[in-house]
């Protein structure tokens, strides 16, 4: 798990920014966020938790869908961000 990476550098301010995206365990696929086995929601709430200021980049590499393009992705890579943190 990068939790307790993230908390040991977090902490010591170290860390500038996280990218995240989420896929399948033993390189699996990519896969959009909240969908696949990384602990995104947890590490979101751990920096909300201690107040982490640096900023969570979104990584768009999973394959977009026919019908719809990257922003519409995007848009739904926030919106999962959002809903862990409310």
């Amino acid at each position: 798990s990068p939790l307790p990476l993230i908390e040991k550098y977090g902490d010591a301010g170290r860390i500038l920014s996280l990218h995240i995206k989420d896929r399948k365990v033993n390189n699996g696929a990519n896969m959009p966020l909240g969908q696949g086995d990384t602990p995104l929601a947890l590490a979101l709430q751990l920096m909300k938790k201690k107040g982490y200021t640096f900023p969570a980049d979104i990584e768009l590499e999973y394959k977009i869908p026919e019908n719809s393009d990257a922003v519409t992705e995007v848009g739904k890579c926030v919106e999962f961000c959002k809903s862990v943190l409310a």
